[in-house]
């Protein structure tokens, strides 16, 4: 049984559609489910620490430098 849903584009993004359908010869269906597969092929790779913390990354200025390798650091943590 087919699901049918219902998607609000904005203006850039049904632009994106547009050009799309004209460059490949595609349906909006098509481009949808393509992309759908795509996104979820992307969710299922592994990623790095790096990756995951994201924007987070280089905001800290404060701190000691041998966070990582100190284990006097690690005291009382978790317990």
């Amino acid at each position: 049984m087919k699901v049918y849903i219902h998607a609000r584009l904005g203006e850039q993004d049904r632009a994106v559609l547009e050009a799309l359908k004209q460059s490949t010869g595609r349906t909006e269906s098509e481009l949808v489910r393509r992309g759908l597969r795509l996104v979820a092929a992307e969710e299922s790779q592994p990623r790095s620490a790096l990756e995951l913390a994201g924007p987070s990354v280089g905001k800290f200025k404060k701190g000691p430098k041998d966070l990582s390798t100190n284990r006097k650091h690690l005291d009382g943590f978790g317990t």
